[in-house]
């Protein structure tokens, strides 16, 4: 009985370090003022030393739209129609880390907020 006791805490606790290890680091997005309506400027932090975002992408109604990084080092997007909240984000680190955020921004967002995932 002893040794069943043991074998099942060493999985519990292997099991918690596994979601520790591969839980996302945080992650928050600050929405900038951009120019008008169909170009959205944000800024996205990113915790993790020795890595950086790659590949950032919103879901504007069903689809996946690539946003571009700027020079500032935020990252943009210019659509041929208005976009509208609330918005979705999915990414790629340089080291593979991948995530997706529902609804992260939300419909009434502000200029200058920042938003940070639910989890966090």
């Amino acid at each position: 009985m002893a040794s069943s006791s043991r074998m099942l805490v060493v999985v519990v606790v292997a099991a918690l370090v596994a979601v520790a290890w591969s839980a996302p680091p945080p992650v928050s997005i600050t929405v900038e003022k951009g120019p008008d309506a169909k170009h959205l400027v944000l800024q996205i932090k990113y915790d993790k030393v020795g890595d950086s975002m790659k590949e950032v992408e919103l879901k504007q109604n069903e689809d996946w739209l690539p946003l571009k990084k700027g020079y500032s080092g935020a990252w943009e997007i210019k659509s041929d129609t208005p976009l509208k909240g609330p918005f979705s984000f999915r990414y790629e680190t340089q080291k593979g880390q991948r995530n997706v955020f529902d609804d992260i921004v939300p419909t009434d967002f502000k200029c200058g907020t920042t938003y940070k995932p639910e989890a966090y």
